[in-house]
């Protein structure tokens, strides 16, 4: 292990996967189990809670997003872009993969499978909200299961906050263009209002409140820990509200799951290849830059990893919940931890290996 990653080692965060992080694929296929039998026995319900919009905005779910993405958010420190000196070229390498390849690698993934290969066994009137569901995932790197992945390859913590509070302004600005770009290439009708209204509602507006409050809290000078107990206790509060809102999703999407359980697991193939693929290639090109480990592991991971919340909001918005767009996303929420767990133990495993490059 190279100095930079053992000092790094000593002086990274205590983060690690709790109980419900550890589980969140066992928590989805409850919820996928739950949801089915309470949207085909309570149909009445659910269709009331469909019919709570305004301005194409569906308020529970709403809150719940919100409930979702702040908690998160409030890990983020804004302060931190200064040290994108000290670590430009992993900066570098995350940047291009999450911006100039992941989109566009998993827009061709979708065309290939869900165009084509998979075609004939995947409704027709969905195909094309399913590749929409994949863009939107693709378009929004991860904030902040990141700062786990992190840690347990030893990260360098100031690159990986700086990477997150990097990618988190980039996102206000290039989210709605690059979804909007991609769903036009795939011939699919871009809502722009709607489009603009989710980056308002689901990035802008929880970035602002979150930090706002983030200096809020550490304004109590006389109580340092504040900010750290806030967080801790609101993590229950966020992934309730993501397993309550994938009940919601599968009590909507039940009837065509249990038609064609095999949707869910032909959706998994191009997220699958997308992971592995730009974990990859955000690995070698960190070696060839010459980056230490513990910078080139997290720059992987988040080069990898999906802001599913935000894909999840902005799928319910644009294409409702019964619509394709909305299963895929809750596909990536299905593969996320098992999947990111194993780029970690790759990562990990291949540590001797990377630094005799």
């Amino acid at each position: 292990m190279s100095a930079q990653c053992e000092v790094t080692a000593k002086r990274a965060s205590g983060a690690s996967l709790g109980v419900f992080e550890r589980y969140l694929t066992v928590w989805v296929f409850l919820c996928i189990v739950v949801g089915i039998a309470l949207g085909h026995s309570l149909p009445t319900p659910f269709q009331a809670i469909g019919r709570m919009e305004i301005a194409q905005v569906n308020l529970p779910v709403a809150v719940l997003i919100w409930l979702m993405i702040i908690p998160m958010l409030l890990k983020i420190d804004f302060g931190a872009l200064h040290h994108v000196r000290e670590h430009w070229k992993g900066v570098g390498v995350t940047l291009f993969v999450n911006w100039a390849v992941k989109p566009f690698s998993m827009a061709l993934l979708g065309w290939i499978f869900i165009r084509g290969l998979f075609a004939p066994w995947l409704p027709a009137e969905q195909i094309d909200s399913y590749i929409a569901g994949l863009i939107l995932l693709a378009a929004a790197p991860c904030t902040a299961m990141v700062f786990v992945w992190s840690h347990l390859t030893n990260g360098e913590p100031h690159f990986t906050l700086t990477q997150v509070a990097l990618n988190d302004v980039i996102m206000v600005f290039a989210f709605a263009p690059i979804v909007g770009l991609l769903l036009g290439l795939s011939a699919i009708t871009v809502p722009w209002d709607t489009l603009f209204l989710s980056v308002l509602l689901y990035i802008v507006i929880p970035v602002v409140f979150a930090q706002v409050w983030r200096r809020l809290l550490l304004a109590h000078t006389e109580d340092p820990d504040r900010l750290a107990r806030t967080i801790k206790t609101l993590g229950p509060v966020s992934l309730t509200a993501l397993l309550t809102t994938l009940i919601l999703l599968f009590g909507f999407q039940g009837e065509q799951i249990l038609k064609q359980p095999l949707i869910i697991l032909l959706l998994a193939v191009p997220i699958l290849i997308q992971v592995y693929f730009n974990s990859g290639l955000a690995y070698l090109l960190s070696r060839k830059l010459g980056v230490a480990h513990c910078v080139a592991a997290p720059a992987a991971l988040i080069g990898a990893s999906n802001f599913f919340e935000l894909a999840v909001a902005a799928a319910i918005s644009l294409f409702g919940f019964e619509s394709g767009a909305a299963l895929a996303t809750v596909v990536g929420v299905l593969v996320e931890v098992p999947v990111m767990l194993s780029v970690v133990k790759i990562a990990n495993a291949s540590r001797g290996w990377y630094e005799r490059g």
